[in-house]
């Protein structure tokens, strides 16, 4: 579905005022109008999505403009600011690394690239014990990708490419991550696509499937999220790769979001169990993608121990600096060491000022105990969806998440179909009374999305 555009037509709304959202001007606010014209006149129309307020500063769990209002925040920024917005020790951090003098290094050895590795491989379960780090997300997964590969075919040879993941997944926007996702609509600038269908019965649907070598080496199979794949069952994804032509032994690695983030929706314990050992018995390196999961937000630290499961390796992002632009791989050391010096670099990998403010964020999350605060406000925020749902059954096809991530799955009255535009409506009339969101995601833009900072309380949920 394509992303819409919001009108920058300053409106009449109804004035705000409670303990965690005020809105006191027309919205958007007309003093905003030539800022936010100009960002349409100079940048893509792709950065255009989202609602129409200019940030000014952000504290803790709200935004504020510059006149006047304020908005209680229930995006993090996309998931980042889980330790708050504005902290006065990430901001502390920061300062005190660029006032120490060095801004950047390369991959030269800094004191705070060796912490922030150390503290990654602590916060990690025994078996991982490596950690690289890197800039983004989507550079995280390709290097994930990469090592899977590399790992299959010195091992056991060329035969064994084939990288699985999961349809309606999402792993970043360049070409390996997207190869890698399970949204079609994503990949059209990649080859024109052939379409097929995969799976069976309420679990099937339909796949895009390329003409060229590279792209065949990526294949996904139904999510089994008890919606709209119903079947939960793993048999649904041996038989998926069956009917896609794939022996099991051809597979170097699957991937998968810990929860996919389009819609907050997370898979089975037994399912997850049972991919695990069908990884190990075929030497396929199990990949969990942890980029919006980790550091707390699904109400344990690793979303990935809702499984009882370990990774082969992980990739992290988002939540870990709570600000700045850094990633990891974290992974065994016999998968992570397969290059040798100077093979598996990056330009800005551990950048000190942004060590300075992973190392700050990660504190906090822990001495705080945000993780737990996630799994009781979680109950809490999950809760009061709930009965939101129960409201409007007929619209709110379904509610998923844990701790403190939810989706809202809004469909065409009675049915599955998503109904991208009321989710948008929804998210536009939000904004207009204070309560800040993302534009909707997920399958068929139908995903209302909900991921308040961790350190929310229960009053500003409840505002």
């Amino acid at each position: 579905m394509a992303g819409k555009t919001y009108d920058l037509t300053p409106k009449d709304v109804k004035p705000v005022k409670t303990t965690y959202r005020r809105i006191s001007t027309r919205f958007p606010v007309p003093e905003s109008i030539p800022i936010l014209e100009n960002l349409r006149k100079y940048e893509p129309v792709s950065m255009s999505g989202q609602p129409p307020v200019v940030w000014d500063r952000a504290e803790g769990v709200q935004v504020y403009d510059k006149w006047g209002n304020m908005w209680l925040d229930w995006s993090s920024g996309v998931l980042v600011t889980s330790a708050g917005h504005g902290r006065q020790e990430i901001r502390q951090a920061v300062i005190a690394q660029v006032e120490h003098g060095l801004l950047h290094n390369y991959c030269f050895t800094s004191e705070m690239r060796a912490r922030l590795a150390e503290k990654l491989v602590a916060c990690a379960p025994d078996k991982l014990d490596k950690a690289f780090i890197l800039t983004t997300g989507s550079e995280a997964v390709e290097c994930a990708l990469k090592l899977a590969r590399t790992y299959a075919v010195q091992k056991h040879g060329w035969h064994k490419t084939v990288m699985v993941s999961f349809n309606r997944s999402f792993h970043g926007r360049t070409l390996g991550s997207q190869l890698a996702g399970g949204i079609p609509a994503l990949k059209t600038w990649i080859r024109e696509p052939r379409v097929v269908p995969v799976g069976a019965g309420e679990g099937g649907g339909w796949q895009e499937r390329p003409e060229r070598a590279l792209a065949d080496q990526f294949v996904q199979v139904p999510f089994p999220d008890g919606f709209r794949t119903e079947d939960t069952s793993f048999d649904l994804f041996e038989r998926s790769l069956a009917e896609q032509g794939v022996d099991p032994n051809q597979v170097c690695g699957v991937i998968t979001e810990t929860y996919q983030g389009g819609g907050a929706s997370f898979a089975p314990k037994e399912y997850m169990q049972q991919l695990a050992r069908w990884c190990a018995e075929h030497d396929a390196l199990l990949i969990f993608d942890e980029i919006q999961a980790g550091f707390g937000r699904t109400g344990t630290f690793w979303g990935f121990e809702h499984y009882d499961v370990v990774p082969d390796l992980m990739t992290l992002g988002k939540a870990l600096s709570g600000s700045l632009p850094i990633s990891a791989v974290v992974g065994r050391a016999d998968v992570m060491n397969l290059y040798g010096p100077g093979e598996m670099t990056s330009t800005h990998t551990g950048n000190p000022v942004c060590a300075a403010a992973a190392l700050a964020s990660i504190d906090l999350i822990e001495k705080e105990n945000l993780v737990e605060n996630a799994r009781a406000m979680g109950e809490v925020l999950q809760g009061e969806l709930d009965k939101l749902r129960r409201k409007y059954p007929q619209v709110i096809g379904a509610r998923h998440g844990r701790g403190l991530v939810a989706g809202l799955h809004m469909v065409k009255s009675g049915s599955k179909e998503p109904d991208g535009d009321l989710a948008f409506r929804v998210v536009a009339n939000c904004a207009r009374k204070g309560l800040l969101m993302f534009s909707p995601v997920g399958f068929g833009g139908g995903t209302v999305k909900v991921s308040p900072p961790l350190v929310i309380g229960e009053e500003a949920i409840m505002d």
